[in-house]
């Protein structure tokens, strides 16, 4: 299975999906892109368009969202740009900054909460993608 991840505009039950990727959705898998350490949204979502040019895995909005779940509280990351700087929350939990997670180095402390994780519901855009865009790794004999 991939490590998924979801980008976001805002942070709330508004906030505005940009994406998701089905593999390497960590924060050192996608710190070559660069946005994860962005302080205005035209560099986060610089950042976030050309990790999806660079990707066979990247879902745009507009083919709806990829997971079998209503939202990204299961999704294993979720970015989002909110003010001038990224936040981050892994599988819902509170947000996080995202520079301090890049800097934090393994063994310090937990990470301050930025505020509890909202996300909207992405039931009425589902698409779940059983292929090359969805992590699954299905083996057989």
């Amino acid at each position: 299975m991939g490590t998924r991840a979801d980008f976001y505009v805002g942070r709330g039950e508004d906030m505005r999906w940009v994406g998701s990727v089905a593999w390497d959705g960590y924060p050192s898998g996608i710190a070559q892109y660069g946005f994860l350490r962005a302080k205005t949204e035209e560099q986060f979502l610089e950042g976030v368009s050309a990790m999806a040019a660079s990707r066979n895995d990247f879902t745009p909005p507009e083919k709806g969202w990829p997971w079998p779940w209503a939202d990204s509280g299961t999704t294993d990351f979720a970015y989002a740009f909110d003010g001038d700087r990224v936040y981050v929350s892994r599988f819902g939990d509170d947000w996080v900054a995202g520079d301090a997670l890049i800097s934090k180095a393994d063994g310090d402390d937990e990470l301050p909460s930025c505020g509890s994780a909202v996300f909207p519901d992405m039931t009425d855009i589902q698409s779940v993608d059983f292929g090359s865009r969805s992590g699954l790794i299905v083996v057989g004999y």
